[in-house]
């Protein structure tokens, strides 16, 4: 039996004037997912417990069948175990944003999605200015970076750090860390932003009137989780394909296999098809495939309706249908579609509400709901509470008490 997860992160939305009531899912087209509708289950779950966050790492946890509330310790070293970064003990590790800010605003959470080339430098370059014994700072993927340091751990583990993504045109001075010890981080994001503002790459952006890198966001702050491995909880193995290291971090700590797939962005530009072709190819030597798209939630942070649609409907034909085209006629398969959290075009940042899902494929009965989308789920009786658990019911077909309600 094969198994495929497929995420179209933030691509949950609440309904909007401009498209007369409806959702962002609703107007577009997307007939791949209308057939796991129609064809299968459509259900609810709860990926963020209470009292947490409704943040991607969150999330995606409980989609891969792991109870955030015991698991999850932070996004930074989930993160930085895709990029071969082994924490030590007493070691905390940090989300670390380049971003634009100007006029005590956060101008852009993603510093105009600086390309990954720029971002190095600036990152190794900083690096070098701030680094000390205790203190180092890593290049990532664009805008997405880390800092790992073991001062005054575990006091900053408690800080409170807003992610930058919530607070896009919001005041810094009203969101910076707070807590004991929250002067710490301060003090190195002014520094860095005063090595930052001169730098000549962002010069250089300045004169393209790009977006200049011009300061760093530290949040998402953990240290290293201890999560069972995924063979050993579902008997199988498998891999992941995103274009970003939080996920692709979090599949190398259960155990899967992360995938880099050339063309894959994390952005409007992503190669959704190369991303399906990949995870096609990955079944041949494995059992399960988790691939997530990114582009859907960006466009949920920018505001931007128009990319929103597109970013679905190109998931739902190049991700989902390739899936669906190679699989439905060939073997044992069951494929679970769904988004991780919503990102509604106006609030332009994560929410916490049930997502749902479309489950279909091998010994998958089929419901009555013949749409995918907010609207349409709101109909079904199945729903996990805990959302966790629908991996079990995915790949073991255990169907907790109280997931079907009457």
């Amino acid at each position: 039996m094969k198994y495929i997860v497929l995420v179209g992160d933030g691509m949950a939305d609440y309904p909007l004037d401009e498209l007369q009531g409806k959702t962002p899912l609703e107007v577009a087209k997307t007939p791949n997912m209308d057939y796991i509708a129609q064809n299968g289950q459509v259900g609810w779950l709860k990926t963020v417990p209470e009292r947490m966050p409704p943040a991607s790492d969150v999330a995606n946890l409980s989609i891969l069948g792991y109870d955030p509330l015991k698991y999850y310790t932070g996004r930074g070293p989930l993160e930085a175990a895709n990029m071969g970064i082994e924490l030590k003990e007493g070691e905390v590790a940090f989300r670390c944003n380049l971003v634009t800010v100007g006029e005590d605003k956060m101008v852009d959470y993603s510093a105009g999605h600086i390309t990954t080339k720029e971002a190095s430098i600036l990152i190794k370059d900083l690096d070098k200015h701030l680094r000390t014994h205790s203190l180092r700072f890593y290049p990532g993927v664009s805008y997405r970076h880390l800092m790992v340091t073991n001062d005054l751990e575990p006091s900053l583990l408690k800080v409170k750090c807003t992610p930058p993504h919530d607070i896009t045109e919001k005041s810094i001075s009203r969101h910076l860390p707070q807590g004991k010890n929250s002067d710490f981080l301060i003090d190195l994001m002014q520094k860095a932003a005063k090595f930052l503002e001169n730098h000549d790459i962002n010069k250089v952006r300045i004169d393209l009137r790009e977006s200049p890198a011009n300061s760093i966001w530290l949040w998402g702050q953990g240290k290293r989780p201890q999560m069972p491995k995924f063979r050993e909880k579902y008997n199988i193995g498998g891999s992941v394909i995103s274009a970003v290291d939080l996920i692709k971090g979090m599949g190398k700590t259960i155990g899967l296999e992360p995938i880099d797939v050339p063309g894959a962005t994390g952005y409007y530009d992503t190669d959704y098809q190369a991303k399906g072709r990949y995870g096609i190819e990955s079944l041949n030597r494995n059992d399960f495939v988790f691939i997530h798209v990114e582009a859907p939630d960006e466009a949920g942070h920018n505001g931007d309706l128009r990319a929103k649609i597109t970013a679905i409907e190109r998931f739902d034909s190049l991700v989902v249908g390739q899936i669906l085209e190679h699989f439905k006629h060939k073997f044992d398969f069951r494929v679970l579609v769904t988004p991780d959290h919503y990102t509604p075009i106006s609030v332009r940042t994560h929410t916490s509400e049930p997502v749902f899902f479309g489950l279909y494929g091998h010994g998958v009965e089929k419901d009555e709901i013949c749409t995918f989308n907010e609207a349409a789920a709101k109909e079904s009786r199945l729903n996990f509470n805990k959302g966790w658990q629908l991996m079990d019911y995915f790949i073991k077909n255990e169907l907790p008490k109280g997931a079907r309600s009457s």
